[in-house]
């Protein structure tokens, strides 16, 4: 894996806002996100963009409670999508002098955004790109279970648990671990998993978010 260097990972957070706004032409604003219920592919947008402020402004609370990110959907209410995106744009530009002065910006919200939208308007892409790579690296490595787990993924693993005990083994693929690892899968999709044992030690240690109440289908 690529060290996370502060401006690569920037340059990571660069292309992924592009890849979205190149993906919203004047109907996807308005669409429902199934993996974000209650919320518009606009309002993703709106989060996305206070989280940057927010994290310019050294103001972020991570992860963000459910009442600072409605608080962060509110902010752009009344404000039209030119103006949303342009606040984004100023706050990517406060973003990339914080990663020439060493510190990273929030890669991991707008990588998993990126595909709750591409979901919402059903166009899938970029599930192999660094950026995936890059936030499914630094979610596996903060991965902690109760017994030892190992995860295998298309270009390496990742031990997490005790040291001792019989071992518990998931394939699986980085874009995968993007997705259950954010709440972003049901308990049943989980469990369904390829495991080499019973997963039921570990189910409920695999989300930082969720799981999802239904299952999702990407």
């Amino acid at each position: 894996m690529t060290t996370a260097d502060p401006v690569y990972v920037w340059t990571l957070y660069r292309d992924t806002r592009q890849r979205i706004i190149d993906l919203m032409t004047k109907d996807a604003w308005e669409a429902s996100v199934p993996a974000c219920p209650l919320w518009s592919v606009r309002d993703v947008v709106a989060h996305m963009t206070a989280v940057a402020e927010d994290w310019a402004a050294g103001t972020l609370t991570v992860p963000p409670s459910d009442a600072e990110t409605a608080a962060q959907i509110a902010r752009f209410e009344g404000h039209d999508t030119t103006a949303v995106l342009t606040a984004w744009d100023a706050a990517a530009t406060q973003l990339q002098r914080l990663a020439e002065r060493g510190t990273a910006p929030p890669l991991g919200d707008i990588v998993v955004h990126e595909h709750d939208i591409r979901g919402a308007l059903g166009a899938p892409g970029a599930r192999t790109d660094a950026a995936v790579a890059q936030a499914s690296d630094q979610l596996l490595n903060i991965l902690n279970t109760p017994v030892p787990m190992r995860v295998t993924v298309e270009d390496g693993d990742y031990r997490t648990g005790p040291q001792d005990g019989s071992e518990i083994g998931l394939r699986t693929t980085r874009f995968e671990v993007l997705r259950w690892r954010t709440g972003r899968r049901s308990r049943a999709q989980l469990a369904a998993m390829d495991w080499s044992a019973d997963p039921t030690p570990v189910l409920e240690h695999l989300y930082m978010f969720g799981p999802a109440d239904t299952d999702l289908a990407e």
